[in-house]
Parts: C-alpha cells; sequence; structure tokens
C-alpha cells in the first residue's frame, strides 16, 4: 500500500478535452446522491466479477508544510479497522472470497479497490462505506502510532535506504518553492510523520474523506438497480464533509537550472532530469506523453538507442510523465556504463533533446508512439479493475466519466508538429532540475591532498 508508482511509458496516460468524434465504448450511468457522493456504474457480464473502485480527492498537495504524509498516511490507516470492521478484516474479508484489494496515493488522489466475486458486491460495498462513515469512532493513539512505524519502515526501505531512492524527493525539492503542495513526496519526511498527533489526524480526515469529496465506480457483473439500491442503503446514511477548497495554481517558473549531486551508495552514477510541462488535461501534455514514448519508451526510442546501444556511454535511458493536476512533469535518467563519466551521459542526453527540438520526430516515430499508447489504453480498458480507475480519474479530476471514451481519439489528434513544440518549449536548460547520483567517496579518497580546498 505504497505509492502507486507511475507507469513509465504511456499505460495510463490520456488527455481528457472535449473530442470532436467521440467513440463510444464505454457505457455507463452516472449520478450524484443527496451526500454528494458521485457514482459511475459500468455494466459488464463477461465475467462473473464486480471491480469496485473509491477516489477520494485528496492526495499530497492537500497537505501543508510541517504535516506531510497524512495523504499516505490515511491509505494506510484505513485498512486499521472501523466501527464495525476490525483491525486487518477488511483483508480477511475480502481475500476469504477470493478477491484482491489494495489502496495508493498519489500526489492529487487517494484509491482503495476491490475485485469480487460478483454475489459479493454487497460485502465490498459495506466495507467501503463503513470506513468512510464510521473510521473515526475507531481511531485512537495506537492505531496511530502503529501506522506511523510502518509508513517511516516503508520510507527506509523505499526512499531512505535503497541505492537512488530519494530521486523523486530530491527533483520535487529543487523544482517546487517550499511553500508549493508538489514540493514534497507523498510519503511523507519522518520529522512530520513523528510530529503527527492525533488531533491532526481526525481534522484531515473530516476534510477529505467524505462522501462529497469521492468518487465510486463499479465495474462488472451486477444489476444496476440493485447497485443502486446497495449504494443507497451503505452510502446514504453518510453526511457530507465540509466543502473542499481545490489547490490548481500552477507552479512558478523553475526560473533557470537548478542542479544537486548527491553522493551515496550507488554503484554506477545516474542523472535525473525533470522538466515542467502542461498540466495534465490539457493538450500539451499528451503532445509531451508522446515526446516522451518518442525520447523513451523501447529499443527505438531516441535515447536508449543513441546512448545505450550506438554509443554504449549508458545502461539505461528511461522517463515517464506524470499525470499531476496542477503542473504536468517530464521526468527521464540514465545511468552511466562503469568507467564512463555521468558528464559524458548528461552531454549525450542534452544533444538528443536539442535535435528533437530543432528537426522534429519522423512519422515513424509518431506513428509508434502512438500505437504504443492506444495498445496500453486498450489494455486497461479490458481489465475491470484498470477500467474503474480510468474511469473514476476521468471523473474526478474533469467531472464525466465519458471522457474515458476520449483517449484514444485524444493521441490520435496529435501532429509531428506538436512534439517539436513542445520540446523546444519546455525541454531547455531554464526550465529543468538535475539531480545527480554519484558513488560515495571512500574514506582514503575523500582525504586525499588536494580534496580539503578548492571547492566543487
Amino acid at each position: 500500500m505504497s505509492i502507486r508508482a507511475v507507469a513509465l511509458g504511456l499505460a495510463a496516460a490520456f488527455l481528457l478535452l472535449p473530442a470532436s468524434g467521440r467513440s463510444q465504448n464505454v457505457q455507463v450511468q452516472d449520478y450524484t446522491l443527496p451526500n454528494g457522493l458521485r457514482v459511475v456504474l459500468n455494466e459488464d457480464h463477461s465475467a462473473p466479477l464486480v471491480a469496485v473502485n473509491i477516489w477520494y480527492h485528496v492526495g499530497s498537495k492537500d497537505e501543508k508544510p510541517g504535516r506531510t504524509g497524512f495523504a499516505h498516511l490515511f491509505e494506510h490507516m484505513l485498512f486499521s479497522g472501523s466501527q464495525h470492521v476490525q483491525k486487518n478484516e477488511h483483508f480477511g474479508h475480502i481475500q476469504s472470497i477470493g478477491g484482491i484489494l489494495n489502496g495508493s496515493t498519489n500526489l492529487d488522489r487517494t484509491n482503495y479497490y476491490e475485485t469480487v466475486p460478483s454475489s459479493h458486491l454487497p460485502l465490498a460495498l459495506w466495507l467501503e462505506a463503513d470506513r468512510m462513515g464510521f473510521f473515526l469512532p475507531a481511531l485512537d493513539q495506537e492505531k496511530l502510532d502503529v501506522q506511523k512505524q510502518v509508513v517511516k519502515e516503508e520510507r527506509r526501505q523505499r526512499y531512505d535506504n535503497v541505492p537512488y531512492g530519494t530521486w523523486l524527493e530530491s527533483l520535487l525539492r529543487n523544482a517546487y518553492p517550499a511553500d508549493y503542495p508538489y514540493h514534497w513526496p507523498t510519503i511523507g519526511s519522518m520529522a512530520d510523520l513523528t510530529a503527527a498527533e492525533l488531533d491532526d489526524v481526525k481534522e484531515f480526515f473530516r476534510m477529505y474523506y467524505s462522501p462529497n469529496n469521492a468518487v465510486l465506480t463499479l465495474v462488472g457483473d451486477f444489476d444496476p438497480a440493485e447497485a443502486r439500491t446497495l449504494i443507497a442503503k451503505y452510502f446514504g446514511p453518510i453526511p457530507s464533509g465540509p466543502e473542499v477548497r481545490r489547490f490548481t495554481t500552477p507552479p512558478p517558473p523553475i526560473g533557470g537550472e537548478k542542479r544537486e549531486v548527491v553522493p551515496g551508495a550507488v554503484q554506477l552514477p545516474r542523472v535525473y532530469r525533470m522538466y515542467h510541462v502542461p498540466k495534465f488535461g490539457e493538450r500539451e501534455w499528451i503532445a509531451a506523453d508522446l515526446l516522451n514514448s518518442v525520447l523513451t519508451n523501447g529499443r527505438a526510442s531516441r535515447l536508449e538507442r543513441s546512448l545505450v546501444y550506438e554509443q554504449q556511454i549508458a545502461q539505461d535511458a528511461v522517463g515517464f510523465t506524470w499525470e499531476a493536476e496542477a503542473g504536468g512533469m517530464m521526468i527521464m535518467w540514465a545511468t552511466a556504463k562503469p568507467g564512463v563519466p555521468i558528464e559524458r551521459v548528461e552531454a549525450a542526453l542534452d544533444a538528443e533533446l536539442r535535435r528533437v527540438a530543432a528537426s522534429g520526430v519522423t512519422n515513424a516515430e509518431l506513428a509508434r508512439a502512438k500505437t504504443a499508447a492506444e495498445a496500453g489504453i486498450a489494455n486497461q480498458l479490458d481489465k475491470f479493475a484498470a477500467r474503474a480507475d480510468l474511469i473514476n480519474q476521468v471523473t474526478t479530476l474533469f467531472g464525466d466519466p465519458r471522457l474515458v471514451n476520449d483517449i484514444i481519439p485524444q493521441y490520435q489528434a496529435i501532429t509531428a508538429k506538436e512534439l517539436q513544440d513542445v520540446a523546444a518549449r519546455y525541454l531547455v536548460p531554464d526550465n529543468r532540475v538535475t539531480v545527480t547520483f554519484v558513488p560515495q567517496p571512500t574514506t582514503a579518497e575523500a582525504t586525499m591532498p588536494g580534496d580539503m580546498e578548492g571547492g566543487q
């Protein structure tokens, strides 16, 4: 139950503007309960399963400096029991019937999901409703202390004590001002987790984990009339929460390249790059996403072909475009081969970015990127759980579940010229953060004559 890693490539990426020629593939019913809960139903009897997916429109973006990590902490806390469900019983109930479940958190949202046999839909809905409406009566200091320790251990294992583990934290810290809510990672800081008090946690829950800040989506083998009855029974009595003031302010310009060198327990140097791009949902975002595919997706991509196979100076060349609500990010990295200076890898990466900005992409490259996007999207729409998550994404962020049908048409509409324009406008030194991880010098190397003076 950690932050869901943003998929490399294009499997979960799409633009969500109104399309002129919408292809109605996914048929939905949607409505809103009196308490504000948005409900989306997608009936599909191709398998005897139902995916239940709920998005709360709260992520680390909704935290405050000094109180970071709360959204991710709640991802764990909501599995610790509610008024009618004992600790860990949520897992026990679902797994005992052969279902699967989990949760995840990112900058902008927290989700919980189950896939269960069709006959057990009432159980899944009751469990989700009980922790939405009856979590606080079961919350006590002991549960909070336990989950704080769990999250701290997760931070140690995934961030602090693994090679390159703090790469994202370093990029975000340099890319955004200290008071901008993308400045910190979803996991939060050790100091803030330690300082979190019971009253702080209760206040955070009351503000964000309410029906009017959530979307519930069902995909699969169910009767819509029966589902509506069950949803009204379990979720209808839960009162609305306060109105949430949504943060959508675009980030300020980086204003010149920010650089950081991180010595650490790594065997090979690696360079990370982050560029600000338009927020998820804008046309330039999808152009950036397709461009990132041209640059980093597979052996035929620009960076992997040049750095890994032709010049043979890098072990890998990887990237993704982040679907952030307030401001998008294009992130890429490359790991030097043994004996190759990281400066050479960085120079080669820059040369490829300048080349694509000056000369654009080929029709074959654009077609390949679009095909990869379409295949990934089609694969997600084919699976109940993934389809439910996509529907929840478009409904939560853009208000219309039917936009899930616009994904592929929006990719198809992008031109090669748009990719070149994005490269020329955004992939420039003044709009980037560079974080380089280098092997930690040994004690002998650190104390060699001449190392005590002269600066960097």
